[in-house]
C-alpha cells in the first residue's frame, strides 16, 4: 500500500489547520512538537510540566492561527508563542529570579572565547546557570530578542537584561575556562 502525502507545504497545512481541519492541524503540530518540547525543556526542567506548556502553547497557535501573517517563518512565530507561554509559566510558578549586582557599564563589551567542549557539555553549563541569567541568555543569544523585547517579556529594565546577558556571559566563560584547564592542564 502507498502512503500519499496529502498537504504538499506548510502554507497549505496551515490554509486547512485554519479552517479547524484536525488532519492538517495534527501534521502541524508533528512536524513541530519535538522542537518545541526542546524549547520548553530548555526553560523548564521537569518534562511533564514542559509537556504541558508546550500543549498550551499550541493551543494558543491553533487559536490565533489566522493572526499568522506570513511574515517570517511559521516556525518562529510558533517558537515567540511558546517562548512566551514557558515565561508565563515561570512567573505564574514565581521560578524567574534575576541576581542583583552593581556592574556599571561593563555588559557593553563582546566577549569571544574558543573551546573544544561539545554541544551537549556546553548545554549543561547553560542549564547551571542562574535562572535569570539563563532566562535572558537564551532570549538573546538563542532565540535572537532584543533587550527591549526581553525587557518587556520578563517585565524588567533593559539594563538589567544587559546586566544579566553579562554575568551569564561571564559565569559561562569562566566555567568552560576551567574545564578547558582541568582538560589540557592549562590555559
Amino acid at each position: 500500500m502507498k502512503v500519499i502525502q496529502l498537504y504538499k507545504n506548510e502554507n497549505k497545512l496551515i490554509r486547512h489547520a485554519i479552517k479547524n481541519n484536525r488532519e492538517a492541524q495534527n501534521a502541524l503540530y508533528a512536524q513541530h512538537a519535538p522542537k518545541m518540547l526542546s524549547l520548553c525543556r530548555y526553560y523548564i526542567k521537569d518534562r511533564h510540566y514542559a509537556e504541558d506548556v508546550m500543549l498550551n502553547g499550541f493551543f494558543k497557535v491553533f487559536t490565533h492561527l489566522k493572526s499568522f501573517k506570513n511574515e517570517g517563518s511559521f516556525e518562529g512565530w510558533i517558537r515567540r508563542i511558546i517562548v512566551r507561554e514557558c515565561i508565563s509559566y515561570l512567573r505564574q510558578k514565581k521560578k524567574i529570579v534575576f541576581l542583583v549586582d552593581d556592574i556599571a557599564g561593563a555588559y557593553d563589551s563582546e566577549y569571544t572565547y574558543s573551546t573544544d567542549l561539545d554541544v551537549e557539555h556546553i548545554q549543561e553549563l547553560i542549564d547551571g546557570l542562574p535562572q535569570g541569567y539563563k532566562m535572558v541568555f537564551g532570549l538573546y543569544a538563542i532565540e535572537g530578542f532584543k533587550h527591549y523585547e526581553i525587557a518587556q517579556l520578563l517585565n524588567i529594565t533593559e539594563g538589567t537584561s544587559k546586566s544579566q546577558l553579562f554575568k551569564a556571559r561571564k559565569l559561562l566563560q569562566s566555567q568552560i575556562k576551567a574545564l578547558n584547564i582541568t582538560s589540557y592542564g592549562t590555559t
